[in-house]
């Protein structure tokens, strides 16, 4: 089965969780972005993939707004049920941006990436900042040919940040425009899909019939589509 969760941060605590650890041979968990396990190149973070590389399950992740791009890149790029990813290990891929990836009969269209909104916070700490978590023009180009392949129709999208009109049902504030939201709000008028999951705004909730903000939750691929709420187990 396919199961779906939100952004890790590098945290590998998560593993602990028992519905992670059920998983098994043939399963797959899909991460919506912010990852983090490829980071500094520590030996800690080297630990930690050495044990994800001994999972039983296929552990696959959209890049988010947190990631070390310089890093992640580095990693050779190949074809994967359909489409291009990176291969971190024998079980673990980056679903490259603006590909459709056909996984058990499921077509997906995963699209990484985002606007970061603390970005001169971030660069007042410091902390390192990568102009590329934003698409470049080329990518969503490449990510409109991919879906005009499957005549604007796919079963599930994968992302880390969504279309703006989403992104507000979470907030009294409008959210932040931007190049991003901008583009998933045009693919949220013109595809057809049976469900969108996002990881951006770090919170557990099925937004509506065909939206589903993930944090910490687990889901499967094919969520209830009149839960409003995802249920804790």
């Amino acid at each position: 089965m396919i199961y779906v969760t939100g952004d890790m941060h590098g945290s590998i605590t998560r593993f602990d969780d028992k519905r992670i650890s059920k998983l098994g041979k043939g399963d797959y968990l899909i991460v919506c972005g912010d990852f983090g396990f490829i980071w500094d190149g520590s030996r800690r973070e080297e630990k930690a993939l050495t044990f994800l590389s001994r999972l039983k399950f296929t552990l696959l992740f959209v890049d988010g707004c947190h990631e070390n791009f310089d890093r992640l890149y580095k990693y050779p790029v190949t074809e994967w049920n359909g489409g291009r990813v990176r291969r971190i290990r024998p079980n673990l891929y980056h679903l490259c941006r603006g590909q459709v990836f056909d996984i058990e009969g499921n077509k997906i269209f995963a699209m990484g990436g985002g606007c970061s909104d603390d970005i001169e916070l971030r660069q007042q700490r410091g902390t390192k900042w990568w102009p590329e978590e934003t698409p470049s023009t080329e990518e969503m180009a490449e990510a409109v040919d991919n879906l005009f392949n499957c005549n604007l129709n796919v079963d599930y999208i994968i992302t880390h940040d969504c279309p703006t009109k989403v992104k507000d049902l979470l907030s009294d504030d409008p959210c932040n425009f931007n190049a991003m939201t901008a583009f998933f709000d045009e693919m949220s008028r013109q595809v057809t899909y049976k469900h969108w999951f996002f990881g951006c705004v770090h919170r557990d909730r099925h937004l509506s019939s065909a939206h589903t903000a993930l944090f910490e939750e687990i889901v499967p691929l094919e969520v209830p589509r009149t839960a409003f709420h995802v249920p804790k187990k």
